[in-house]
């Protein structure tokens, strides 16, 4: 069996709106990970568990792709694990002090 290197899609910065990244960072679950990701930077998917206890593998995979899809993580293969990144330098340019305010 071999892990999948499929690239997921990622909204450009410009397409990046408003309602989408507020609703994603309305959930506390994506928040708490939101903010894991502004101090701790990187992280692989598999640290992602929330530290109020673990998640469902669909439930997780729910929450990353709502953040994704919003264009406020970046979800990349990394040999055979996934990176997650916070989008902050494109989040901080289409709005301004945004991601400090809800921070």
């Amino acid at each position: 069996m071999t892990g999948s290197t499929r690239e997921f899609a990622h909204p450009e910065a410009a397409g990046l709106e408003l309602t989408g990244v507020l609703f994603a960072l309305s959930d506390p679950i994506r928040l708490d990970l939101v903010r894991r990701l502004a101090t701790e930077g990187s992280l692989e998917v598999a640290e992602c568990q929330p530290r109020s206890g673990p998640l469902p593998k669909s439930t997780l995979s729910h929450h990353l792709k709502t953040l994704r899809e919003a264009g406020v993580i970046r979800n990349v293969p990394n040999g055979r694990h996934r990176s997650l990144s916070l989008r902050r330098d494109d989040l901080d340019e289409r709005f301004p002090g945004l991601l400090d305010a809800v921070l």
